[in-house]
Order: C-alpha cells, then structure tokens, then sequence
C-alpha cells in the first residue's frame, strides 16, 4: 500500500462516495469517521479498493497517517459541527497544512474560518461538489475557493478524481477563501430556478394542454436530444415515466406535493439582495417550494376559491422556445450574481471557465453552458450574458413566446411563478427609464429622503417641501 496522499473525514453518502472515487482512481488515502463503527461497513463495500486506503480509528491517528504538508478532508456538516472538528484539529497540525470543506457552506463562514486557520499559518479550502452521490463516486464538478499553495496540493488529485469535458477536468481554482463556496450556492439557486421553470412547464403540458403523462415525458425526451438538452431535463422525462410499485400509479401522482430546500437557494437570495442585485427567477423557485410546504393551508384555499383551471391554447413549439429563453435569462441572473460578488470581495472570477466547470458532473449540466463560455470568452457587454450576443436572436425570437405561454397560462389560472418571474425581468431591464422616479418621491414625501435629478448633481427635494 502507497503512503496516503490526503485524508477523509466522515464517511457518509458523499464522504464516502468522495474516498472511493479517489480510490478508483488509484489516490492514496487515509479514512477516518466520527464513529468508529462505520469504518469496517466502509472498507467491506471498498473491495478491491481497500488496497488504496488506510483506514483509521480516530482524528488523530488520520492526522499522524499523512505526509507533510498534510491534506484533510472534512465531510462533516458545515456548521457548528465544523468549528467543533476545527477546535480539536487546528492544535494537531502543523504550519502549511490544510483542511478541506467539502459540504455545502455558507460562504461567509468559509471566509471566517480561513482567516481563523491563517492565524496558525494554516490554510482553509472551501470546495463546492457538486454531482450528488453518482457524481461524487465517479466524477464531480468541483469548485475550489483557497490559497494558491492549497490548490498546487490537491489540484493533482483533484483533477483525477473530477469528470470530465472532452477530456478537460471539470474543476479549478476560482479564487481565494470564500469563492468556491460561493459559486457552488449561485450554482445551487441556478439549479432552483431550472427546476422550478422545468416543473411549471410539466404543468402546461399535463394539466393546460392535457397531454397524458407519456406524451409528456415524449416531449421532455425531444427536447432533450437538442438545445435544451441537460441532466435536468434528461432525468424529469425519466422520472414521469416510472410508475408506484405499491399502487401501479404513476409515480409522481403519489409524491406530496410539499418539496423540500436546504437552503442554497435561500442563501442564493439574500446574498444577491445583500449585493444589489435581485434573482427574481430563484426568488420564485424559493418561494414555490415554501408555498409548496403550506399544502393543508392550499387545500382550505382550494375549497374556498376553487381551483379550477382552463385549458390552454398553446402548440409545444412556442412552449420549447419560451422554456429555452427562460433558461437563458436564469442563467444570465445566476453569473449577475457572481459578477457581483466577485468585485465586492475582490475575487476576480473567470465567469467563463465557471460555466466549463459545470458543462459536466455537477446537476445543472447543459448543452447551454458551452454558448456561456463562449459568450463571456468573446466579451460579453458589461459582463453581462443578457447582452451577450450569441444569446440575441435566442432572446429576441423567444421573448414573444414566453410572454404568450406566461400571458396563457395566468389567464387560465397556471401559476407560473419561475416563467412569469423571468418575463418581468426582461422588460424591467430594457426600459432605459422606469419607474423608479416615482417611488424615489413617496420617498422624500414621507421621509425627506432626497434624490437625484437628471438635469443636476447632488441631493435634491421635492415641492411638496417648500
């Protein structure tokens, strides 16, 4: 057996998933786990791979397995129990090691603990995986935030153990501290958004046009082999195509209605807000889903309003090119955000190369994201994908179709909150003058707070103040 080259700490669903890959990989490491317990379960499911890992009883005998400088990461969740494992660890390493997050944090305590660990000349990474279980065993989208001496450490093993684009690893270094954790929660509410538009397109075509459930994952299947091909969109034609085996009904029809979040799509939000920034379409994503929670409170709605819904008169083309710009300007609302953080904490991201890093492996892979690239590469106006030109026509031809299909679909009683969401956003931002004037004066009105003329500099009042 090879000496280790990084250690694993926890060995749940993705810690786990994480160790053999490496080791599949034929990456030396060493495992440990909270629970001793685990480890024998581990090592038994690693099979043949078990000649790639040393497996250890405790922290400190992981930490005392591997070579200086020395690589530990940590799958545990990012919250008090990190600072706890942080409390116990820092005191056993040594300057130039580094401590590896890989869980979903909040990247503000990313940055937090990186400053704590560089006060021990030690080095903190936050490392956004993304991919699920699948992608974590057999090939990841990963995005690092770090130091560059962490990144020459673990981009060897990081790289091998990455899926892959054409052969290119889908991982790379996007800056320091923070920024890795940061792009995995943008990529998360990008993730919200997609599915949010995708779920309220099922419902045009299930419950609007009433195309039975085949006919339906047919379509999704269509659209799936051209532009609007992603995993997302792959996997919904699948999983309506799956039928209950206790009842033999189709399985979605005995789902709750009620969807779950853990909260990168609310971090998503409140960090674009804390940015001056407004993802309206993840906002509703969010939203659908804790409206999506409240079910006994619809159920009382529905008996007092009705929920009777009209039929929609609409063809599947239209519907394909309102779901595509859709997807373009959620896309474009996501990479705003980035573009934001990165000049406020000054971590100068490749918008470019974060979309590659997404072309596979992670959940929001898209056939999409190569026209991305491409279109931050050739310099996209002002940074920003809506004013991109390769997504002009796309934008331009697809604008009159979704305002039809969200026009329809509200006339009828369809909430479509993602797809209306995405409308109102394009047309707030092509009017070169809003509305905007008139609550800058409510506001001086009732609060003297001033504002800014167009024909003068300075802080202005209004008449209503004379």
């Amino acid at each position: 057996m090879s000496d280790p080259k990084i250690g694993i700490y926890g060995l749940g669903t993705m810690g786990a998933a994480l160790a053999l890959n490496m080791a599949d990989k034929g990456i030396a490491i060493a495992a440990s786990n909270r629970t001793a317990s685990v480890i024998p379960e581990f090592m038994e499911r690693a099979g043949d791979l078990a000649e790639n890992i040393t497996a250890v009883d405790d922290l400190k005998a992981l930490i005392d397995a591997l070579p200086k400088p020395r690589n530990l990461l940590a799958m545990i969740p990012s919250t008090g129990p990190m600072d706890a494992f942080l409390d116990d660890v820092i005191p056993m390493l040594e300057a130039g090691d580094t401590v590896i997050d890989a869980g979903n944090a909040d990247f503000h305590s990313t940055r937090a603990r990186a400053a704590r660990l560089a006060e021990h000349d030690l080095h903190f990474v936050g490392l956004g995986v993304s991919g699920g279980e699948e992608g974590a065993r057999h090939g990841p989208s990963m995005m690092m935030g770090g130091t560059d001496h962490s990144w020459s450490e673990l981009k060897p093993v990081l790289e091998k153990i990455a899926a892959k684009f054409d052969g290119a690893p889908c991982v790379d270094h996007l800056g320091p501290d923070g920024a890795g954790h940061f792009v995995k929660t943008v990529h998360n509410g990008i993730e919200y958004a997609d599915m949010q538009v995708i779920a309220e397109t099922y419902d045009i075509l299930r419950n609007g046009l009433g195309m039975d459930l085949p006919a339906v994952a047919d379509q999704f299947d269509a659209w799936n082999d051209g532009p609007l091909g992603s995993y997302l969109m792959e996997i919904t034609a699948k999983v309506l195509r799956y039928d209950d085996p206790e009842t033999g009904k189709p399985a979605v029809d005995v789902i709750r209605d009620s969807a779950g979040q853990k909260g990168t799509g609310r971090w998503t939000v409140i960090e674009a807000v804390k940015l001056g920034q407004s993802a309206t379409m993840i906002e509703a994503a969010v939203a659908g889903r804790a409206w999506s929670a409240e079910k006994p409170l619809r159920e009382l709605a529905a008996k007092a309003f009705g929920e009777d819904r009209g039929a929609l008169d609409l063809d599947v083309t239209t519907i394909e090119a309102a779901l595509r710009v859709a997807r373009v300007l959620e896309y474009a609302q996501g990479f705003r955000i980035l573009k934001a953080a990165s000049d406020e904490y000054d971590w100068n991201l490749d918008p470019a190369r974060i979309a590659e890093i997404w072309r596979a492996g992670c959940i929001i892979r898209a056939k999409m994201l190569d026209d991305i690239s491409a279109a931050f590469r050739d310099g996209a106006p002002e940074g920003q994908l809506l004013l991109a030109s390769a997504f002009r026509d796309t934008i331009q031809d697809g604008i009159p179709a979704l305002r039809q299909v969200v026009g329809t679909a509200v006339a009828a009683g369809l909430p479509v909150p993602a797809l209306a969401s995405a409308l109102a956003w394009y047309d707030t931002m092509r009017q070169s003058r809003g509305t905007a004037n008139v609550v800058q004066a409510q506001r001086d009105f009732f609060g003297r707070h001033g504002f800014e003329r167009l024909d003068a500099e300075g802080a202005h009042h209004g008449p209503w103040w004379d």
